[in-house]
């Protein structure tokens, strides 16, 4: 039976540098060139950066914040500022997030709302597929009775590359429960993040 090795941190960090310098040959560059000595390096420590989500658990985050409190009207966070990466291109998206949910006698400290979407910005994200996972995240946890995500970005993939549109936002959204179910508060939620 073949042992399980775990990579250790260095391991990863040597993997990564090795992948940049296979890059910069690619490219036609010269990984030996002194101004690009020390870019694998930078570039290890900026993608282990950029995707540290993947080291962190929304719902322990999550978890560790919900009191209990007899308030039932709407919660809006807007304005959370995102800054992700595309999984097809690997270059960044960022944007706005806005997130709302409706207790059922469970309230989260604000902070960890914001630490939520943080969490799934720094993975390789589609827009979509972050939106979902914040609104279910917080449906799942909270058991609230509506959960609402709204996500506003522009995606450098589109921007910089293939169609070249400059200045295009992306909007999606993720209405769970009452917000799905009830236009009203939709459209009250709709009204606070205008």
């Amino acid at each position: 039976m073949a042992e399980n090795k775990v990579i250790s941190i260095n391991e990863h960090n040597e993997k990564l540098e090795d992948a940049v310098r296979v890059i910069l040959k690619g490219i036609g560059e010269d990984p030996k060139r002194e101004g690009l000595l020390k870019t694998p390096s930078r570039v290890a420590k900026a993608m282990k950066f950029l995707t540290k989500g993947y080291d962190e658990d929304p719902i322990e985050v999550l978890n560790g914040a919900m009191f209990t409190e007899d308030h039932e009207e709407m919660v809006v966070m807007k304005d959370i500022s995102i800054y992700s990466m595309c999984e097809h291109h690997l270059l960044p998206f960022f944007g706005k997030c806005h997130v709302a949910y409706i207790p059922n006698k469970k309230i989260v400290g604000i902070s960890k709302l914001v630490r939520v979407v943080e969490i799934f910005a720094r993975r390789l994200q589609v827009q979509e597929r972050m939106t979902n996972e914040i609104a279910k995240t917080l449906e799942d946890i909270l058991d609230p009775h509506g959960v609402a995500v709204i996500i506003e970005a522009q995606h450098m993939c589109m921007q910089m590359r293939g169609v070249q549109k400059s200045g295009s936002t992306m909007i999606t959204s993720s209405m769970l429960r009452g917000f799905r179910s009830d236009p009203k508060t939709r459209e009250e939620l709709m009204n606070l993040i205008a």
